[in-house]
């Protein structure tokens, strides 16, 4: 625990002033956030913002990722929307927090490391996908109650506001960095709509935040395997796409920042977050990459930054609800859009000509599919899947065999690639069974024997080879691989001779 105690500790260089700033600039943009994504799932306000509130502080003091902020999500709310119109709001708290168990699951067993099993090209298209995402959401913005395009002056007027709060964002930081840009582009903003009294959206339009500290209940459903039946299909799916997201967005702000954040501990963190969020009629949640891109281009490095954030949100539900629904959207839009365009890889486009085709076409894929269906955990799954497929297709081709016949008449085939279930079809094709000599030698050395199919594989061949009566040694097979062959002889009978004339020694 000293490394929480020692979060104010002046030797960890933190700079307070940035910190603070950066957390204030974070809990105005998630104001609008949770409301909205409470909304999509069909829940109140106030649920997205307790879960923004508890997911926001328990990750930012216990997390693996300092500066990273965490709160209700998109990713998770379209998970619940059929969860809630078919048993509402008490089955979503349940949820939320097997959920949580799930994930802690995940990072005591250190499964955070799977996280590296994802292709740069499967990252590069979730990273897209999601700037896609920040930007179409603003979009309802410009649209009136209906649901219709907004027109004349009122659409003037909230796309110079919009514009006004991209300008200063931009060009802020290359005159001065004193200040957050984000956050004067906000008030920047809001003294001009307040003093001219300027008729334009503002978050209380939206719906209201005013509230109380979060309410402490078990949820109220019936303790049955039914209700756990009913409640797992969403908790697993909530756990991984909270789980895909947080540590999609770590390893982000790892590359933005130059660090390494601890997988596995934010696993336990967003499990525990998520646990407590369900307690405490939250909504639950993960990871928010537009938020955390806010508040590391702000110059936040530290813990400090997110617990500012979580507290100052709640402090705006409990007593300063009547100021920030005065915030008008018009400059929380900016901000989003300015996200958006930051979070986007743009170097990701110059990979169109000098990049193999099959990334081109994961990446492209994976952002398609995150832009349309919104579905991270979906995208991220198919784009794995994929380029594994291509890797074990791309594999399979080149497994080769150099052959020889020796002066005692020997052949010998010197295998080169690894033997897989992709590559024995290839492999069975190298060998010349009826023209061969009496007495074969299969030389592993720059090959491995990887799996089940490669282990068949040789006892095919060895079978067809022993059919006319001739021998086969095997060569420099491995330990690991020798291991393997043996493994196998309890479950299928192995046809494989290894000559003890080529026992592999240690090199």
């Amino acid at each position: 625990m000293n490394q929480y105690l020692n979060l104010f500790d002046l030797s960890q260089k933190v700079d307070y002033k940035t910190e603070v700033l950066s957390g204030l600039t974070v809990a105005l943009a998630l104001v609008p956030e949770a409301v909205a994504f409470a909304m999509i799932a069909g829940l109140s306000p106030l649920t997205g913002l307790y879960a923004a509130f508890m997911m926001g502080l328990v990750t930012s003091i216990f997390g693996g990722r300092p500066g990273m902020i965490s709160g209700a999500t998109g990713a998770v709310a379209v998970v619940l929307v059929t969860l809630v119109k078919s048993h509402g709001v008490e089955y979503v708290f349940a949820t939320v927090v097997l959920a949580g168990v799930l994930q802690v699951a995940a990072g005591a067993l250190r499964l955070g490391k799977l996280i590296r099993l994802v292709p740069h090209p499967v990252i590069f298209g979730f990273v897209n996908g999601l700037a896609i995402i920040i930007f179409m959401s603003q979009l309802d913005q410009f649209k009136d109650a209906s649901g219709n395009w907004l027109t004349g002056s009122a659409l003037y007027v909230l796309l110079g506001l919009v514009l006004l709060t991209m300008l200063i964002i931009w060009g802020l930081p290359k005159l001065t960095k004193i200040v957050p840009a984000s956050l004067t582009a906000i008030l920047v903003v809001f003294g001009l709509v307040y003093l001219l009294k300027i008729d334009t959206k503002t978050v209380g339009d939206m719906a209201s935040i005013q509230g109380g500290f979060p309410p402490f209940h078990i949820p109220s459903v019936p303790f049955t395997w039914e209700t756990l039946l009913t409640i797992l299909p969403f908790s697993v799916i909530v756990a991984g796409v909270g789980l895909i997201e947080s540590l999609l967005t770590l390893n982000i702000v790892d590359e933005i920042t130059e660090t390494r954040g601890r997988g596995n501990k934010e696993a336990v963190a967003q499990g525990t977050a998520n646990i407590l969020s369900g307690l405490f009629s939250g909504m639950g949640g993960c990871a928010m990459i537009g938020q955390s891109l806010i508040n590391v281009s702000n110059g936040a490095r530290a813990r400090l930054s997110g617990i500012v954030a979580s507290v100052m949100l709640l402090v705006f539900v409990m007593f300063g609800s009547t100021l920030i629904e005065k915030v008008p959207m018009a400059a929380l839009t900016g901000l989003m859009i300015m996200v958006s365009i930051g979070t986007f890889e743009w170097a990701s486009l110059k990979t169109f000509t000098k990049f193999p085709k099959s990334d081109v076409f994961v990446m492209v894929l994976v952002t398609l599919v995150t832009a349309v269906l919104h579905n991270l955990a979906l995208a991220v799954a198919i784009g794995v899947v994929i380029a594994a497929l291509v890797f074990a297709w791309d594999n399979a081709k080149r497994i080769r065999a150099r052959k020889y016949v020796d002066e005692q008449g020997v052949k010998h085939y010197e295998i080169y690639g690894p033997l897989f279930f992709g590559s024995v079809a290839a492999f069975n094709e190298k060998f010349e069974v009826l023209t061969d000599p009496d007495s074969v030698i299969v030389d592993f050395a720059e090959s491995r024997v990887v799996d089940m199919s490669a282990i068949e594989a040789l006892n095919k061949i060895t079978d067809r080879y022993h059919k006319v009566g001739k021998t086969v040694h095997l060569k420099h097979l491995s330990p690991d691989c020798r291991q393997l062959i043996k493994n196998a002889e309890e479950v299928i009978d192995v046809n494989v001779i290894e000559d003890p004339t080529y026992k592999v020694v240690s090199d």
